[in-house]
């Protein structure tokens, strides 16, 4: 069989949906993390906003090295398996273990001795990092594997596409329950022997057991990949430590350009810290039901906006450049954030108004569109740039690069948490007066309402709109230049293949030769 005749080497349908489904279950598991644990931190048991934004930053500066190390051990594997299959089979069970003690503490923040506060700190701090330890050794595999899957780009661009839209589905869904779950059983153990009539209490083992709910859902979808999904791509000979990979990922031009887009683009993941705090206290008022509902209509419109240019990147990918559709896409986000806080300042104190949810829905819709977008191409370029390296350098260090994209999650949620962290203390929404806030809507208030916490308000629809706006307009300057563009790599893919069949039809002819 020649190498013009040949059929690529690629995943099947069993196998894909496998992998969707594993996509979808770890995405259940960050957004559990990524979208409530700081809500539950601040705002559920007291821990002042400084401290919470510390301990998440200083956390990401650990995942700066632990990321590239898990990376380089992924690389250096070799098994029956693969080189990722293992981590999938095995890395949901310290997963599942660590997301539940995420939502685990000794009490209130503010309200015990000095040493319990510490205590709590610490806890918080431990549990978070070791958590953030545990998903490295599951996510780098699951966002590698998509690369040793298939030999055909277009089948790996449909994957990745469809990879973030399962994904979106998995953390959406999580991200729309988890809060009102957790309210909901905490309304119900209020009056129970459990809290024995303290709403905070009922609070806060709510948190608890919608994570453990939503752990045991998470782990058991994200473990099936690992099973099923087969690698068909080869790992490359050589073997190269922690050092050499940092190397290896600063000489890259392509993924440099995208690694620091992606840490600039930071301040977007405000919208997901911050969501459900805006949620909570501007919309529903700690009410279980409306929460979810608020939850349902403005997240439902960033949902949607997300999925379906999710679905429609691939189509958009055969007129448009991955350069263009990545660069422009997070030009466009920049307007419908910017609205959302005009919105704000026209009406601040009755934006539940059915006309003014509609339009909050539309600008989330657009926005989301454009996160969805720059999504997908993110996981495409930084494929490309894997290809780029084994073409270049002899070198396929899948698990090394898609660590990068497992850093800039964390990295973002961590600068993230940090300009949260101060625009909250600006404002002094924080501990004792978080505390305060809390009773007021327990004794039947509506914060929105009174002007003695409108600056509470101001500074939540502030973070869902200025800053992302910002982020979405700093990551285009290091990719507006964009080293690797489609027609190049179409070129590099066709010889890189050209290459793989080359070595099994010499390695079929040295078998041959050897049966004779």
């Amino acid at each position: 069989m020649t190498n013009s005749t040949r059929k690529l080497n690629t995943y099947t349908t069993k196998e894909k949906y496998a992998y969707l489904t594993s996509l979808a279950g770890q995405n259940v598991i960050y957004n559990i993390i990524g979208a409530s644990l700081a809500y539950y931190m601040q705002f559920t048991i007291l821990i002042p906003a400084m401290t919470v934004s510390l301990i998440m930053s200083l956390a990401r500066v650990w995942d700066a090295f632990n990321d590239p190390i898990m990376g380089t051990i992924v690389d250096r594997t070799r098994s029956r398996w693969g080189k990722c299959r293992p981590y999938l089979i095995f890395a949901p069970f310290p997963i599942f273990i660590f997301t539940v003690l995420t939502f685990t503490n000794f009490g209130f923040y503010g309200q015990g001795t000095a040493a319990q506060d510490a205590l709590i700190v610490a806890w918080a701090a431990t549990t978070y990092v070791l958590w953030g330890m545990a998903y490295t050794v599951g996510d780098i595999p699951l966002w590698g594997i998509t690369a040793l899957m298939t030999e055909d780009n277009k089948d790996r661009n449909k994957l990745l596409s469809l990879a973030r839209i399962f994904g979106g589905i998995g953390g959406g869904l999580s991200l729309l329950t988890m809060q009102p779950l957790a309210l909901g059983i905490g309304e119900r153990l209020t009056n129970t022997p459990i809290a024995n009539g303290n709403a905070a209490i009922g609070e806060k083992y709510g948190f608890l057991f919608a994570a453990f709910i939503f752990a045991v859902i998470g782990c058991a979808l994200f473990q099936i990949c690992g099973f099923i999904v087969k690698e068909r791509i080869p790992a490359s000979k050589e073997k190269y430590g922690v050092i050499d990979n940092f190397k290896i990922m600063l000489r890259n031009k392509p993924f440099r350009q995208i690694l620091i887009s992606g840490i600039l683009r930071s301040p977007t993941m405000l919208m997901a810290i911050a969501a459900m705090p805006l949620v909570t206290y501007y919309f529903a008022t700690k009410n279980a039901f409306m929460a979810f509902l608020f939850i349902a209509l403005l997240g439902g419109g960033m949902f949607v906006g997300q999925f379906v240019s999710m679905a429609l990147t691939p189509k958009l990918l055969t007129k448009f450049s991955k350069k263009k559709l990545y660069n422009y896409g997070n030009l466009i986000g920049v307007i419908p954030f910017v609205l959302l806080f005009v919105v704000y300042l026209i009406a601040p104190n009755s934006l539940t108004h059915p006309l003014a949810i509609f339009v909050i829905f539309i600008l989330f819709l657009f926005g989301g569109a454009s996160f969805g977008l720059t999504m997908v191409l993110q996981s495409l370029m930084i494929a490309d740039a894997v290809d780029y390296e084994e073409y270049t350098n002899g070198i396929r260090p899948d698990g090394v690069f898609f660590s990068g994209q497992t850093f800039l999650a964390k990295l973002n949620t961590g600068i993230a948490t940090i300009i949260s962290g101060i625009a909250y203390s600006i404002v002094r929404f924080s501990d004792s007066r978080v505390a305060e806030l809390n009773a007021f809507i327990e004794a039947g208030g509506i914060p929105r309402e009174e002007a003695h916490f409108s600056p509470f308000m101001m500074i939540l629809f502030f973070l869902v709109s200025l800053p992302p706006a910002i982020g979405c307009i700093l990551a285009v300057i290091p990719t507006w230049k964009y080293a690797l563009d489609d027609d190049e790599h179409q070129r590099i893919l066709a010889e890189l293949n050209k290459r793989r069949h080359q070595k099994e039809l010499e390695q079929k002819n040295q078998e041959i030769q050897e049966t004779e």
